[in-house]
């Protein structure tokens, strides 16, 4: 059975980082020139909303806090990411971001309770827009992003490749998934939501071909 709650009720919520997610990664990004988004993303997150999954994206954005962005800026460059994503029928249904800067270079540290891989954002995200975070995912290209859904009681959470780079050691993460990118991500999440119906292996790709950007089937 599918996320999606006809009757109403609170609703699953994939929640996704910004940076090297959704968006090429540009280091402290205060340009909304510079706002690029990675191939696929639009359509991925189109069938993740279609699907019946609201769509939040959290972001840890310490630039704001270190007084290299300011919030109006900050807000600009999202403008730029919503409005290519609106090209592909995408509208968002939060932004949070944290400004705090961190006191380590750890990731895997918590020294605020809303900077990943803290789950603050995520847990106001949940009480703002009323979201069942037990069927709920996290994608994101660092481990503080798979903390946070851990932190948050997310039902999984999902690694992508298209970020800075992940470390070959994953460690206590080593059993997290690993997508290719944010639509196999999708993927992997549709698939989890609607096994095939045999009762056999999971359905491996859940967005249909010319969706994807594939070339359309032969007739």
């Amino acid at each position: 059975m599918g996320p999606y709650l006809g009757g109403g009720g609170m609703r699953p919520a994939v929640f996704l980082d910004r940076d090297g997610t959704i968006i090429t990664s540009v280091h402290y990004l205060a340009d909304p020139e510079l706002v690029h988004l990675i191939d696929g993303s639009g359509r991925a997150m189109r069938a993740l909303q279609s699907a019946g999954y609201a769509l939040v994206v959290v972001s840890n954005q310490s630039a704001v806090g270190r007084g290299m962005l300011t919030v109006e800026r900050l807000f600009e460059v999202h403008d730029a990411m919503c409005r290519q994503l609106a090209e592909d029928g995408v509208a968002l249904d939060g932004f949070y971001f944290c400004p705090a800067v961190p006191a380590t270079g750890d990731c895997t540290a918590i020294d605020h309770p809303d900077r990943k891989p803290a789950p603050g954002m995520l847990l106001r995200a949940a009480i703002d827009l009323d979201l069942d975070l037990s069927r709920s995912w996290m994608i994101g290209d660092m481990a503080s992003d798979v903390l946070a859904g851990r932190n948050a009681g997310c039902m999984g959470s999902i690694l992508v490749r298209t970020g800075l780079g992940l470390p070959e050691d994953l460690g206590e993460l080593a059993d997290v998934p690993i997508a290719a990118d944010i639509m196999d991500a999708a993927d992997m999440i549709l698939a989890h939501d609607w096994p095939d119906p045999s009762g056999s292996a999971p359905a491996t790709a859940r967005i249909p071909a010319h969706d994807r950007g594939d070339p359309p089937p032969p007739f």
